[in-house]
């Protein structure tokens, strides 16, 4: 039976990874954060899911995480790691705090860098493992590749996950360990009805104020619209499995707009972008 690790499985495109590898006849072994995540999702999915409970920040115990798969492997490779765990930060950079940018960028990029070195040797950087080396998915953004206003913590961190991929794809050669990236759009999960929430009473005398206000609900839109997160899980599976996968694959509800925006010159894009949000320059008194 091959195995795949999964982080972030307790709701949204990881809990639809998990579900359908384990349909597909695959053992995973899948991260959350909370105790009654891993009895809840054991209980649901049976004996071939194993939680790990592990934060993707705590390096110690992202380690003892595989240490422990490892073990239970009992000398195999593992198929796959898909990094899917992340967060979303809103707000201008004006008005964030530092530290919050930070949490964004822990999270969302040193998360997977974690885990990634964590758990190589199991896909087959050990060379004396029994199996065909796995596969690393990393599960970006539309917003790696293009940049969003009052979004630029979780824009930089999809960038840099981006750069991090393909990297790897190219440095894990060496294994024959292959690095695909999935770059969704809008999805509906719980990681934008968080963002949807934001409280904006602590931007009261931001000048950025009126924009944050329509992109609440442009989030509330984007969550209405976006794909159902079994259609990512699909992806993930033909990306652990396909013989010859794409190295970056775009899954987006609106894919002709995301294909078009892709081709703009960067500054008409600046120009629509702010014409939406209302962006454009005040004049000055």
């Amino acid at each position: 039976m091959r195995s795949v690790v999964v982080t972030g499985v307790s709701t949204g495109i990881g809990y639809a990874t998990a579900k359908l590898l384990l349909a597909r006849g695959f053992r995973i072994f899948g991260s959350v954060r909370k105790r009654v995540d891993a009895e809840r999702l054991q209980a649901e999915f049976g004996a071939h899911f194993t939680p790990l409970l592990f934060d993707v920040t705590d390096e110690a115990a992202v380690r003892a995480a595989a240490d422990q798969v490892r073990a239970t492997l009992n000398e195999e490779t593992l198929a796959g790691l898909v990094n899917n765990a992340g967060v979303v930060v809103p707000g201008a950079l004006l008005d964030l705090d530092v530290s919050e940018f930070r949490t964004q960028m822990e999270i969302n990029v040193m998360g997977p860098v974690i885990a990634t070195k964590a758990f190589l040797p199991l896909l087959g950087a050990d060379t004396m493992l029994n199996g065909a080396p796995g596969r690393i998915v990393m599960m970006s953004s539309v917003s790696g590749q293009f940049g969003n206003p009052l979004l630029s913590p979780y824009s930089a961190s999809k960038f840099a996950l981006e750069g991090l991929s393909e990297s790897l794809r190219r440095e894990l050669m060496l294994f024959g360990i292959d690095v695909i990236t999935i770059a969704p759009g809008p999805v509906r999960t719980p990681i934008w009805d968080k963002a949807e929430a934001l409280d904006i009473a602590r931007f009261a005398n931001s000048p950025y104020l009126p924009t944050l206000t329509k992109l609440r609900g442009m989030l509330a839109q984007m969550a209405e619209r976006g794909l159902p997160p079994e259609r990512i899980a699909a992806l993930v599976h033909r990306a652990l499995t396909d013989a010859k996968p794409r190295a970056r694959v775009v899954a987006s509800p609106e894919p002709i707009q995301t294909f078009i925006a892709g081709l703009l010159p960067r500054r008409w894009a600046d120009r629509l972008v702010a014409g939406q949000l209302g962006l454009s320059p005040k004049p000055r008194p």
